[in-house]
């Protein structure tokens, strides 16, 4: 079955059998208070307001039978995959491996790296942990895939303007169809996420689409 939905720059078809959800690192390190977002001295309410939109459009996605992707943005305890030049960039209050509020900063197993609760997986979806900002860098995410035979990607999380973007773009390179959800992806900062959104649709979707949550749903009925 094949869902047309009404997005921009103009509508996206998506067929279903084919299509995976990919949330992009919705950790408490970046959603909650005490984690490296919060530390980073961020407005981290922006980008946990969105927790129930991406809940609702995992919903969505479980009863349409998709193939369903987390990932977390974390390191090796050793830091031994985490660059010098990630780790000592800029002047946060606390860096990448070290002891926070909710365990070492964006370590693997530690409590801030978790997926929050209401974005959790269930049974059976893909938890991936990649070192870097794109899904598809030092990850099993492109074999994975091109074995479930998915083309089509519909993409949610945080940053809109890091992560989120970086892995789009690794996706546009490698042939997938993607979609971005509006309402399903945020920044700490507003004008981050608008110039991203208008960077993806243009030029004729030149990284991929963009719709609101809302429109996705519609194409069903």
């Amino acid at each position: 079955m094949k869902l047309t939905v009404a997005a921009e720059p103009y509508a996206y078809v998506l067929p279903e059998k084919a299509t995976a959800l990919v949330v992009i690192d919705m950790q408490r390190d970046f959603v909650e208070p005490g984690g490296f977002g919060d530390t980073l001295g961020n407005d981290i309410g922006r980008v946990a307001a969105i927790v129930p939109t991406v809940a609702r459009l995992l919903a969505f996605a479980r009863s349409r039978g998709w193939t369903v992707v987390h990932t977390r943005e974390s390191h090796a305890a050793d830091l031994s995959d985490c660059p010098p030049a990630k780790r000592t960039r800029g002047a946060p209050t606390l860096r990448i491996g070290d002891e926070g509020p909710m365990g070492r900063i964006l370590v693997r197993g530690e409590p801030g790296n978790a997926i929050v609760d209401a974005c959790a997986p269930v049974a059976g979806e893909i938890v991936l942990d990649k070192p870097g900002k794109g899904a598809f860098y030092a990850t099993r995410l492109g074999e994975l895939l091109q074995a479930r035979g998915v083309t089509h990607l519909v993409l949610a999380g945080v940053t809109t303007e890091v992560c989120v973007q970086t892995t789009m773009r690794e996706a546009n390179d490698r042939g997938y169809e993607c979609l971005l959800v509006e309402d399903a992806t945020e920044s700490y900062f507003p004008e981050f996420k608008a110039a991203t959104l208008d960077m993806v649709r243009a030029q004729g979707g030149i990284v991929g689409w963009t719709a609101p949550l809302a429109a996705l749903e519609a194409a069903v009925g």
